[in-house]
């Protein structure tokens, strides 16, 4: 069984309570702190514990025994109560702070002030409609990092039938396939190569962003 863990999200708007909401679901423990009283009786049956806090009472921040957190997620979108949400936590001695920010120059702040990692919703979100938009085939999109991505590939008609001994994508195109995801819902991640490809199935692959396209384009 996995360990459990201890989150306190700052900020409940639609990022914060998807994130929060996750975490109880796979299993953890979650405070969600807001201002914002309605935005607290909301969530209030759905995460562990729920609080109204304003981050700029240091004094009440401080109470929350923020310190015996794991992990502290800042999900607040206005630029000065993010960044002084993060320097509290870092200043309170939580050791692992994800911050969201709304720009380069707003994550670049928060990573001076102490966090650990910065995330980018939108612009993934962004990134991630546009490669699903753009190519027909590509049914979802991760980006890993600058260049290694995760995609979820529908399987072309002059697939169908062949195996992944047949296809040899991975001395092709330089992907992995990871995964095999068929139309009834199940998933195949022992893959047997010379197991023929259905008809609705999907390949999870990863590699370059370069070689993932190439991919695409080729099936």
């Amino acid at each position: 069984m996995k360990e459990k863990r201890q989150f306190v999200i700052w900020g409940l708007g639609r990022f914060g309570s998807s994130v929060g909401e996750t975490l109880v679901h796979l299993g953890h423990d979650v405070l969600g702190v807001d201002k914002d009283e309605d935005a607290v009786q909301d969530m209030a049956d759905k995460l562990t514990h729920v609080v109204l806090c304003d981050v700029i009472d240091e004094k009440t921040v401080k109470s929350l025994g923020i310190r015996n957190f794991d992990v502290a997620i800042v999900a607040i979108g206005d630029l000065e109560p993010s960044l002084l949400c993060t320097m509290l936590m870092k200043e309170t001695g939580v050791k692992t702070i994800v911050a969201k920010a709304s720009s380069t120059l707003h994550g670049k702040m928060l990573e001076k002030l102490g966090a650990t990692r910065v995330i980018y919703p939108e612009r993934d979100m962004g990134r991630r409609v546009g490669h699903n938009l753009a190519y027909t085939n590509i049914m979802d999109f991760i980006e890993l990092s600058d260049n290694m991505c995760l995609m979820e590939i529908a399987i072309s008609e002059k697939m169908v039938g062949k195996s992944l001994a047949d296809l040899d994508v991975r001395r092709k195109y330089k992907v992995n396939v990871v995964a095999v995801k068929h139309e009834d819902g199940t998933t195949e991640i022992s893959l047997d190569p010379t197991k023929a490809l259905l008809a609705g199935d999907m390949m999870v692959v990863i590699g370059s962003r370069q070689s993932v396209e190439a991919l695409e384009d080729g099936i």
